[in-house]
């Protein structure tokens, strides 16, 4: 599940790209340039959505989406890294030397 999630949000970032670069800005005509029209197409205008304003903000939810499951699953998932039986034989020393053993009690000073 966690592969189909990740290749869905690789899949709906890369359609967000093409998206937002087939959209043509607000103002991008020869007009805007020069002032005449601009206040038009730049402050007023606002219509219907178009089947791109609509289709951007169905990517965009998308990818927030796969975004936040993405983040909570990789999140609460625990990494267990376990070796090959080999390995970890060849690593491990064959015993641990034990520490020497402490003095009971500390030998009287000479001359008392």
């Amino acid at each position: 599940m966690l592969t189909a999630i990740a290749v869905l949000h690789l899949l709906v970032s890369i359609a967000l790209i093409f998206v937002v670069l087939l959209q043509t800005g607000r103002g991008s005509e020869i007009g805007a340039a020069f002032g005449s029209g601009a206040s038009q197409t730049l402050f007023g205008s606002s219509g219907t959505s178009g089947f791109m304003t609509k289709l951007t903000t169905a990517a965009v939810v998308i990818f927030m989406l796969t975004s936040l499951l993405l983040a909570y699953f990789y999140s609460h998932r625990e990494y267990v890294v376990k070796a090959p039986s080999s390995q970890t034989e060849e690593k491990l020393p064959a015993k641990v030397p034990s520490p020497p053993p402490a003095p009971a009690e500390a030998p009287p000073a000479p001359g008392k």
